[in-house]
């Protein structure tokens, strides 16, 4: 949690450790996550708005997922003046903005990363009897709860993420007591660590689970017409960015949070949380500059947009060639998302991978 981002001291005396390793080393992983996540992220938007012709509601969850990233990459310079100077200039408020930041990013992408997941799953598990459900009103209303959601406990939260000032130097997200964890963090930390982690992560196992096993069924395949090797690196993707970005930084901090509250009397378990914790952050942060790949492997539209200038003339060309030599029962695997989108109102029953 960004409130945790720097949480040092408390008894040191009772159980001291020289974690001081963490500035530099947050210093440089928000560096490079500053730089790859403004370019990647600002890619992808200028291809969710400017070049995609449909926008479904996987690209609305795809976008919002690149706004919530956007937002976090945007407050990181001030993170890394503070890392490499130990000083935070900055005042108060902005100190809990990047609070906010920090907590809409990690939980709202794994939120938003389980809309996708379970889009996905209705798709092909259910391709007939979700089309009523999969569509951009639904969508809509998906995106604004987990904005509602992540902005509802990342605001109160963000209180905690205040600025001390001391004799040399103005801190931020630091030094927080034994009976703060006790009486506060520690109940806000188990709360969103089941609404923001545990049931995503569980829907995410349990889509990607019964895709798998639809997968094995050569006729679901021949009848909603994807293509198995894409959707595997669909799943693929999503499960790397839970299994290494948010699930050794979740249980640290679950696990920080027990020994901070004194639920859990360990020194030796403390020290592991606290020399655990910024490393396990660091990596969470590099969800922003994974994220592009979950558009690129979602999206043959996205894929397509990446070409410039000639990617409309590619696309008409390949149709008007192979449209004579289609099946009756098939489609060419160039057809856009919005023709497939209409022919799709006009009664076929299929679905191909790049509606989802």
């Amino acid at each position: 949690m960004a409130f945790l981002n720097h949480t040092t001291n408390g008894s040191r005396d009772n159980c001291p450790i020289d974690d001081s390793f963490k500035y530099n080393l947050y210093g440089a992983v928000y560096s490079v996550v500053f730089v790859l996540g403004l370019i990647t992220n600002c890619a992808s938007l200028f291809v969710f708005c400017f070049r995609m012709k449909l926008r479904n509601e996987t690209t609305l969850f795809m976008t919002n997922l690149a706004v919530s990233d956007l937002l976090f990459v945007f407050t990181l310079p001030f993170k890394i003046f503070y890392n490499f100077n130990r000083n935070w200039p900055f005042g108060d408020g902005l100190c809990k903005i990047s609070g906010t930041a920090f907590l809409t990013n990690i939980y709202g992408s794994m939120l938003f990363l389980t809309c996708i997941s379970v889009d996905r799953f209705l798709a092909i598990v259910y391709p007939f009897r979700s089309r009523s459900v999969r569509t951009r009103r639904n969508a809509g209303i998906a995106c604004a709860g987990v904005w509602m959601l992540v902005l509802g406990g990342g605001i109160p939260a963000s209180f905690f993420s205040t600025t001390n000032v001391s004799n040399s130097s103005t801190t931020c997200f630091e030094g927080f007591s034994r009976s703060t964890w006790k009486t506060y963090l520690s109940k806000i930390t188990i709360f969103i660590e089941v609404v923001g982690f545990l049931i995503p992560l569980l829907l995410n196992l349990a889509c990607s689970s019964m895709v798998l096993r639809t997968l094995r069924k050569p006729a679901t395949l021949c009848q909603i017409g994807t293509n198995k090797e894409r959707v595997l690196k669909m799943i693929v993707v999503h499960v790397a960015i839970f299994v290494v970005c948010f699930v050794p930084y979740n249980s640290i901090l679950f696990l920080y949070a027990m020994v901070r509250s004194q639920a859990v009397a360990s020194c030796w378990l403390e020290r592991f949380a606290k020399t655990m914790y910024p490393i396990t952050l660091c990596i969470a942060a590099l969800n922003c500059c994974f994220d592009p790949f979950v558009y690129y492997f979602t999206s043959e539209s996205f894929q397509k947009s990446l070409s410039i200038g000639k990617v409309q003339i590619k696309a008409d060309l390949t149709l008007k060639s192979e449209t004579p030599l289609s099946g009756k029962g098939s489609l060419p695997s160039t057809l856009d998302e919005g023709v497939i989108a209409e022919r799709t109102k006009n009664g076929r029953e299929f679905i191909l991978e790049s509606q989802f």
